[in-house]
């Protein structure tokens, strides 16, 4: 979980059970049951979007990596296919292979 998120999911768990303890004293202000129920499931709802976006995080983190070891690969396969190239072939052959290198 975020830092900032998980910080303020507990503050605000905090806070609206503590209203809710003293729903009589803030009421006169405005404060009613069904502001503090409204504002439960919110917190509620922004934890699990915040565990669906860490679950997202570490799925994506492994794809990348994923990538960059399939990229790897393919850079090294391109390295030696264009050094046969470039090795047995005059350069103005080149680009018929799709070497696009000039020199």
């Amino acid at each position: 979980m975020a830092k900032t998120i998980e910080l303020q999911i507990e503050k605000s768990k905090n806070l609206q059970s503590g209203l809710l303890r003293n729903l009589k004293e803030v009421q006169k202000y405005g404060v009613t049951s069904d502001d503090l129920r409204t504002m439960e499931a919110d917190i509620e709802a922004l934890s699990a979007a915040n565990e669906e976006c860490d679950r997202l995080r570490a799925e994506l983190a492994a794809k990348v990596k994923s990538m960059n070891r399939t990229l790897a690969v393919v850079k090294e396969q391109f390295q030696v296919k264009k050094r046969v190239i470039k090795l047995n072939f005059p350069q103005e052959q080149w680009h018929v292979f799709g070497v696009q290198d000039k020199r």
